[in-house]
């Protein structure tokens, strides 16, 4: 018998998907872990969805356990009065103080179970890589919880590259730089912008920093006069107060004594663009050691950029000057990105500052709509999307936090960790926002095909 030997054909490893994510604190990423737990207050079928995404079908999470968990808190907020335990503090019989105590560790250790329970839950991906920096947190490995702004937060990098996976062919790597804090039109400016030294508020800093320093040694000549005057009042206050009644002795005020006058900041605006040159030079470093990132890499396949997810502007709306160059400043960082990256229709995702929690709120912000009108420029068609972030907010974790969140606190510690400018440092909030950017960048690629 005679076999016919024929080639076979060997198929190609696909190049590395490259994302780059990059922004201020909310791309930072303030979300613990476990606040993703809160998913399971499920709000629609989105969340039915996401949940499946992150914990798949883990028997250890459900909403009965949610629910449970948080009844467990409300009772230990009862018992302790909230944050810091001032009911149990405040107990002076020994044997009650020491019988809520133990209660009071019972509960709390329950509640630490949950929230390991969760994180131990989450998916790790061995299909997503990723490349961080978070602040000071930076670490590479395998997409999973602990790339946020500590290595028990998540920011939304975390449902993206979930999310983008199935999306998508091939191995992917993300790459995020992100520091809190900065805005676009100093920190993150591009290079193709007027000259920073050159603006108004440049000249406006300036004026103010030189007033301020003015004011300051004003003040340090001043001080030890006002130091005396403080002694002459407060033995006339002091004498005073010996001989009034007690209708004149509501009246006087003790007089305040002078604080040191303190030193203001150095001028520190004569470095613009740093964090614009820092994440390019991040970005580069791994790009030229890809091996090292991601284990399926193949130099032979190489890599693509696929996109850019931009999360940022909450610095520029307090600046007039910020606020009215937001559109422009977006459009120029946009080119520059394609330029230095040579991908001239890079998919690009632009995070909608949505802090304002409503509609009405976001729509007011300059900012906000800035972002809208830059992704909507007629270049932009078809490879540029803004998405909104208010309509992702974790509604049930702010009833929480409007409701006192220091009294509420244990309730509190298990949906949210962080303040409503971090969205609440809300999981479910990070989950469905990652996933929202991994949708409308999966169509932006899906239109270039």
């Amino acid at each position: 018998m005679t076999v016919a030997l024929t080639d076979t054909a060997v198929a190609e490893p696909p190049p590395v998907k490259v994302f780059i994510l990059a922004g201020q604190s909310n791309m930072v990423g303030h979300s613990r872990g476990h606040t993703m737990g809160t998913l399971f207050n499920v709000d629609g079928p989105k969340d039915k969805a996401l949940i499946d995404l992150v914990f798949g079908k883990d028997a250890k999470l459900s909403e009965q356990r949610l629910d449970e968990t948080l009844d467990l808190a409300k009772q230990l907020n009862e018992l302790t009065g909230g944050i810091g335990d001032p009911k149990i503090k405040a107990m002076t019989d020994a044997a009650q103080k020491a019988a809520a105590e133990a209660e009071a560790a019972r509960i709390k250790a329950t509640l630490e179970t949950y929230q390991k329970d969760v994180v131990a839950a989450s998916a790790v991906s061995d299909r997503v890589y990723i490349n961080s920096i978070a602040d000071k947190n930076r670490k590479s490995g395998k997409l999973a919880v602990g790339y946020g702004g500590d290595p028990i937060k998540i920011g939304p990098e975390y449902s993206f590259g979930l999310s983008i996976a199935p999306k998508i062919d091939g191995p992917i790597l993300l790459i995020k730089t992100s520091w809190g804090g900065k805005s676009l039109n100093y920190d993150f400016r591009p290079p193709s912008l007027p000259d920073f030294k050159t603006t108004p508020e440049y000249a406006e800093a300036k004026a103010k920093a030189e007033e301020a320093l003015k004011r300051y040694e004003a003040a340090v000549k001043s001080f030890p006069q006002d130091q005396e005057k403080y002694k002459v009042d407060l033995v006339a206050y002091e004498e005073q107060m010996k001989t009034a009644d007690e209708k004149a002795r509501k009246k006087l005020r003790k007089p305040r004594e002078p604080r040191a006058p303190r030193k203001p900041k150095p001028f520190n605006m004569d470095d613009p663009g740093l964090n614009y040159r820092m994440m390019n030079e991040a970005v580069h470093k791994v790009l030229d050691n890809l091996k090292e990132n991601h284990p399926a890499y193949d130099s032979d396949a190489g890599y693509e950029i696929a996109g850019f997810v931009w999360f940022q502007g909450f610095n520029d709306q307090f600046n007039e000057h910020f606020k009215a160059n937001y559109k422009d400043n977006m459009v120029a960082f946009i080119k520059e990105i394609r330029r230095e990256y040579k991908t001239p229709q890079m998919p690009f995702v632009i995070g909608v500052l949505g802090t304002g929690q409503t509609k009405e709120k976001v729509d007011e912000n300059a900012v906000s709509v800035a972002q809208r009108e830059a992704a909507a420029v007629p270049e932009f068609k078809g490879n540029v999307v803004a998405v909104e972030s208010y309509t992702e907010y974790a509604l049930d974790s702010l009833e929480v936090f409007n409701a006192g969140w220091p009294k509420n606190y244990y309730v509190w510690n298990t949906v949210g960790s962080d303040r409503p400018y971090h969205y609440l440092g809300s999981g479910k909030f990070f989950v469905r926002l990652g996933d929202s950017f991994a949708t409308s960048m999966a169509e932006l690629i899906e239109k270039q095909k």
